[in-house]
């Protein structure tokens, strides 16, 4: 006998939804349980819990609760998120039995489903702003083409910026006779592609999805801004502060395609959003940051070296930086003599050493060297070990391990450096810098979060 519709339909919606929550909540354990409820009219709800490491949601008749560590609760984000999820399956579950509703919002079935996840994020997708978060998800598809494109046998980069009418370029003129519309149709023109480079330039374009002017989006925050000094609250490669800057304190919205072929979005000041190795990364960046600055203890020192993983990570060079909790009793059983940059030195001939060739590194801080400087030593084979103060006590150390690893331990499967940034993880606060742009902290042998 034929499933009903109504119920094949449903099983398909809850499937979806359970897919979506594994996606972006990897870092979540899993529990279904069958429970009668008005959900399964095809609302979903998001049920208070008093415990801010439980999440749990109601649809279609089932209860699925999510649990993650009591020390890494849910952030306000990623029940964000959660809800975001929730709002476009219910809408677009909605949509199927209701002929009109279809006609109105065919939108909801075009593109990747992901990415209406992020546009229903960054908007209120059930009325008000239903057009700009189409808008969205239309830029994402036209960056999602670019990425597959090339140009003169050269990868693409691209970008736009979405604006709302009051924060429009000075000295933009209206659109004209001759406007066009930010569509995917413009990705077969090559010339398309050479118009942004979505560093430096981007394509201006309001709520309507008119396209306004092309910007160089560092004069675009001048020209535009009360105070051309914004601050940042939360911390993005050096190369996207401008990108950033143009989304904070307003409702505009910056979609980049890197070079390396990562889509960023960025809004309210902050790179929310990434997408690479093929799926949506909800970064979180300052709930994430705050974990790693209470490790490390130090401000100074906990920023610097964020700030230095970010630029590395998006210039795709790998790093290690250990800052350890006892330096007198940890560093002899993580670095060799050889590598520590206090060890005594006997003289030698005309040939200086690798330890000599850093001499003067010695006594230094990580806090206190040009950023350049830092990150340069930090791309060295190797880790860059210090203390709880930032100083410096190896550079490019090859960091030993006491213990075997066990036969059904992570380590035995997992890289040199990711292997001896766990290891290491029992000392202090680790971050690796992976060159696929990945961000992981370790403490205490566990890892801590990616981004």
């Amino acid at each position: 006998m034929a499933l009903p519709p109504v119920f094949a339909a449903s099983a398909l919606y809850d499937n979806l939804l359970q897919s979506a929550l594994r996606q972006f909540f990897g870092r979540a354990t899993f529990e279904t349980e069958p429970i009668p409820s008005l959900s399964s009219d095809g609302r979903l709800a998001i049920e208070p819990t008093n415990d801010p490491s439980v999440l749990s949601i109601r649809w279609f008749g089932s209860r699925h609760v999510l649990h993650v560590p009591a020390r890494r609760p849910f952030t306000p984000h990623e029940v964000r998120l959660a809800k975001a999820i929730g709002s476009v399956l219910a809408l677009r579950y909605r949509a199927i039995f209701d002929p009109k509703q279809m006609l109105e919002r065919g939108d909801l079935f075009r593109g990747a489903i992901e990415d209406r996840y992020v546009s229903a994020f960054l908007h209120d997708q059930e009325q008000k702003d239903a057009q700009h978060a189409d808008l969205v998800a239309t830029g994402l598809e036209i960056l999602r083409v670019a990425a597959l494109s090339s140009y003169e046998n050269k990868a693409i980069s691209t970008g736009v910026l979405l604006v709302d009418e009051d924060t429009r370029a000075a000295g933009s003129a209206p659109p004209s006779s001759q406007a066009y519309k930010y569509s995917p149709a413009l990705t077969g023109i090559k010339s398309f592609y050479r118009l942004s480079d979505g560093l430096e330039t981007l394509f201006l374009v309001d709520r309507q999805g008119t396209v306004l002017d092309i910007v160089e989006i560092a004069r675009y925050v001048k020209a535009t801004r009360a105070d051309a000094q914004v601050i940042l609250d939360v911390a993005c490669p050096t190369t996207y502060r401008p990108h950033a800057k143009a989304t904070a304190n307003s409702r505009n919205m910056c979609l980049v395609l890197s070079p390396s072929h990562e889509i960023k979005v960025f809004a309210q000041g902050v790179e929310i959003f990434s997408f690479r190795n093929a799926r949506w990364h909800l970064l979180d960046v300052q709930a994430k940051y705050d974990m790693w600055e209470r490790s490390v203890g130090d401000v100074a020192l906990a920023s610097r070296l964020f700030q230095t993983a970010l630029d590395l990570a998006d210039a795709r060079q790998g790093a290690l930086f250990v800052v350890l909790r006892d330096a007198q009793a940890s560093l002899p059983m993580l670095v060799a003599p050889g590598d520590r940059l206090d060890a005594p030195r006997g003289k030698t001939g005309d040939t200086p050493d690798r330890v000599q060739l850093l001499h003067m590194l010695r006594g230094r801080s990580a806090v206190n060297l040009d950023p350049a400087v830092l990150a340069g030593l930090a791309k060295t084979d190797g880790a860059t070990v210090m203390d709880g103060t930032g100083r410096l006590l190896a550079v490019g150390a090859i960091l030993l391990h006491t213990e075997p690893v066990e036969p059904h331990s992570t380590l035995a499967v997992e890289g040199a450096r990711t292997t001896a940034a766990m290891a290491a993880g029992r000392y202090g606060a680790v971050m690796k810098v992976s060159e696929d742009g990945l961000i992981t902290f370790y403490d205490r042998q566990e890892k801590i979060w990616d981004i």
